[in-house]
């Protein structure tokens, strides 16, 4: 069992705060969807993660939970930032209903992402 100081280091805050920065996050591809979190710590594929999402204009932060399926390591070939790519759980269906709305008739775009 993990003590306090492992919980801890595992919890995230996300602030996204306009349309463009959602879309570069956005993980539509992964399994009930994903999110992309700037972090310079070190996680591995697999890790459990807790996350604080401020939403662009939402009152309510949104708490979640989420497994480390991507990783963008410090000095990417790709330039891309550094951080880590989450899968949702099925929990979260109505926030992904929610970051789906916001990004209306942008996800079929080409434009690049933090992970594609």
């Amino acid at each position: 069992m993990k003590g306090l100081g492992g919980l801890r280091s595992t919890l995230l805050n996300l602030s996204i705060k306009d349309v463009n920065e959602l879309y570069a996050c956005y993980m539509p591809f992964v399994r009930n969807s994903g999110l992309f979190i700037e972090t310079r710590h070190a996680y591995k594929l697999g890790d459990e993660v807790f996350v604080v999402l401020e939403l662009l204009d939402e009152p309510n932060k949104f708490p979640l939970s989420g497994k480390v399926i991507w990783v963008t390591p410090d000095g990417a070939v790709s330039n891309r930032k550094q951080g880590i790519g989450i899968q949702l759980t099925e929990e979260n269906a109505l926030l992904v209903k929610k970051i789906e709305l916001h990004l209306a008739g942008l996800l079929n775009t080409d434009r690049t992402t933090h992970t594609l």
